[in-house]
């Protein structure tokens, strides 16, 4: 099922990098896209609750807005 995750606080490459791999942790999830511009994740996730999603990217220092 591939869900778009709303972020804020990604500024640069870095911040997306960060996302990325907080995210590619997760077992079931596979990240498609981040991107700063258009503030969000695209994620492919198999078996990872909105809930573990979410306090992956917010234990990094970004806060998830929505998941749809």
């Amino acid at each position: 099922m591939q869900k778009v995750i709303s972020i804020e606080g990604m500024m640069c490459g870095h911040c997306t990098g960060r996302v990325e791999s907080a995210l590619n942790e997760l077992d079931g999830v596979r990240v498609i896209e981040t991107s700063v511009e258009k503030k969000h994740a695209i994620v492919e996730v198999e078996n990872a609750t909105d809930a573990v999603i979410k306090e992956a990217i917010e234990d990094v220092g970004y806060d998830v807005v929505g998941i749809k």
